[in-house]
């Protein structure tokens, strides 16, 4: 991993004792966690996102598991998007649906979308215990071009995504839907709200985070396609089979 010289050298961190993997059982995860500020956090968080890094609040952090290397950075390649006839179907079904940009302020419409969601998603994770200041943290402590993402059926809100605004794309930080409207797919429309928002900026890449086999919380990500997964060349064509196979071994502790 290469990162250019700045004004502050990084101090990278490895997170300690490992914890509880929440996405594959009997793993357990740790962590390489730095710090952005100061006047190169755009700059740095950029490279670093390039990297397979991802955001949370101040820091950025990227897995660092021992033997499991199940986390693989996925990006979508815009330009080269080819939706599934699903996905098509669902974009024609929300036609209704209007996006905005938005600031990243926290709001209780917000949270109260953002509570139904973990409630019925992820309620045995640390989230379900997220209090109203828990999620205007998330929301609005960010020292780069973070904003939210709203998309709303008239005046009900039934979608949002915290985003970061990268030189070279956005990258998707949190999303979350009205789980009662299980068949509008509003996670699908999210993510193609993205694409097409990327491409009408002139943004090459929107970056989804990590996908995880044998996780069915993280294996959608691989609809998407054509895929571009970080491995140890580079950003390359998304093959998870040759991933899977070659990077899912267990942590053992």
């Amino acid at each position: 991993m290469f990162i250019r010289q700045t004004a502050a050298p990084l101090r990278f961190f490895r997170t300690t004792p490992a914890l509880r993997c929440p996405y594959l059982p009997n793993r357990f995860e740790t962590k390489l966690v730095t710090e952005l500020g100061g006047p190169d956090a755009l700059d740095l968080h950029d490279q670093l996102t390039d990297a397979g890094f991802r955001r949370s609040h101040h820091y950025v952090y990227k897995p660092l598991c021992g033997s499991c290397q199940a986390c693989v950075p996925v990006r979508i390649p815009v330009a080269a998007f080819q939706p599934s006839r699903s996905q098509r179907r669902t974009w024609r079904a929300n036609q209704d649906v209007a996006g905005a940009v938005l600031p990243a302020m926290a709001t209780s419409e917000q949270f109260a979308l953002f509570s139904r969601y973990v409630a019925a998603r992820h309620g045995d994770g640390d989230m379900s215990e997220m209090d109203f200041d828990d999620y205007r943290a998330m929301i609005e402590e960010s020292p780069v071009d973070t904003h939210l993402v709203e998309l709303r059926d008239g005046q009900r809100l039934v979608a949002a995504c915290l985003t970061d605004w990268l030189g070279n794309g956005i990258s998707a930080v949190y999303s979350f839907f009205d789980p009662r409207l299980r068949r509008r797919a509003l996670g699908v429309l999210t993510v193609m709200w993205l694409v097409e928002e990327a491409k009408r900026r002139g943004l090459p890449y929107v970056y989804l985070g990590y996908w995880i086999a044998g996780s069915s919380k993280m294996d959608y990500k691989a609809r998407y396609a054509p895929l571009e997964a970080l491995g140890p060349g580079g950003w390359e064509a998304f093959e998870p089979s040759a991933i899977a196979g070659s990077r899912s071994r267990p942590a053992v502790r």
